[in-house]
């Protein structure tokens, strides 16, 4: 199908069975529209990638508590932030020391409260995005659909934790990593040394990273699937607000990078 046809609004489920949870991830990797259309006329049902988040979210965190330490993280971001540096530098030692002790519990604290965070993310832009796709371009989605599909095209987000976790196990340097950019896939990362680069530079090109890129259109080609309108306008809904991000992102790079 082309971009540029209208994809079917399904009025009343589709009879017979669907696709079971793991035909849908599997699918998702290989023919996603698939996976769309089976949330689009049968089930709504999210559990099997969430379940798939949470443990490979969980394995990754003891990777890095095991192999880099939470105070060796907390350390790490601090020299990639000058200003943090200078207020370091500045503080008494007591100062330093609950600094330390603050930046490591809050580390901890968003590793552990993760599948949390993930859900509540989820839920607040996948609301967001139900209603740009009906309300600006006619879509006739149910929020539990923009939900599923959300939940399924982030799929090949866990490549950048596995990756993250492989790169960890064969002994990177625990002084250079950066939790906020742990995974190979954009030129940031592979190319570009935080300390000696622009703030702004920076943040767009970590924001230009090809795992991203894949689940945007991803989640594109199912808002436009389940919504009932122009793949187009699935793309341009969703790359419209992840522009919006990446500009509020490079915007506070400049003003407080």
């Amino acid at each position: 199908m082309s971009d540029m046809q209208t994809q079917p609004a399904a009025a009343a489920p589709v009879q017979g069975s669907g696709l079971s949870q793991w035909q849908r991830v599997v699918n998702i990797f290989g023919a996603p529209s698939k996976t769309f259309t089976d949330i689009r006329d049968h089930s709504r049902s999210w559990w099997l990638p969430f379940v798939i988040f949470v443990v490979i979210g969980y394995v990754f965190f003891a990777a890095v508590a095991t192999k880099i330490g939470m105070q060796q993280v907390a350390q790490n971001q601090i020299q990639l932030d000058p200003k943090a540096q200078e207020r370091m530098a500045n503080a008494t030692p007591e100062q330093r020391d609950l600094t330390m002790k603050i930046s490591v519990y809050v580390t901890e604290g968003v590793f552990i409260a993760n599948p949390a965070l993930v859900l509540g993310g989820i839920a607040l832009l996948s609301l967001g995005l139900w209603g740009t796709i009906n309300f600006v371009f006619g879509g006739k989605a149910k929020y539990g659909h923009i939900f599923a599909v959300w939940m399924f095209a982030g799929l090949p987000g866990i490549i950048k934790p596995v990756l993250g976790t492989v790169l960890i196990m064969i002994g990177v340097a625990p002084d250079t990593f950066n939790i906020k950019n742990y995974a190979p896939t954009n030129a940031a990362a592979l190319f570009m040394n935080p300390l000696d680069t622009n703030k702004a530079l920076y943040a767009i090109a970590s924001s230009l990273d090809v795992v991203t890129i894949w689940f945007l259109v991803l989640l594109g080609m199912g808002t436009a699937i389940v919504a009932g309108v122009k793949r187009g306008s699935g793309y341009i809904a969703v790359f419209g607000w992840w522009a919006i991000f990446v500009l509020i992102g490079v915007g506070w790079a400049l003003a407080f990078g």
